[in-house]
């Protein structure tokens, strides 16, 4: 399914339970480069629903980037990805 949003075709590349994650595979793909739009049933939103049909957030992606969204989200739920977590050691903080 595709949406319009300013001349710009946009199409959904996953459906994620709650605003939470859906912000943090906004946050993930345009770190990639990827602009991203998170739409969310007017109810869920307000009433802050992460559960259910009403707690589904579309993850939506210009068409151009539709194939690179969705390598990325599948790389990163494959566990591909190098990313750096809070159990993981940093050399941020480490003495010279």
């Amino acid at each position: 399914m595709s949406l319009y949003i300013n001349d710009q075709e946009w199409v959904i590349i996953e459906v994620v339970q709650g605003e939470l994650q859906a912000e943090f595979f906004r946050g993930f793909l345009e770190s990639q480069g990827v602009p991203v739009k998170l739409n969310q049933e007017g109810a869920g939103r307000a009433f802050g629903l992460a559960v259910g049909h009403l707690g589904n957030v579309q993850i939506l992606v210009p068409i151009e980037f539709e194939i690179k969204g969705k390598q990325l989200l599948s790389d990163y739920e494959a566990g591909l990805l190098d990313v750096q977590g809070e159990d993981e050691e940093s050399d941020f903080f480490e003495d010279d």
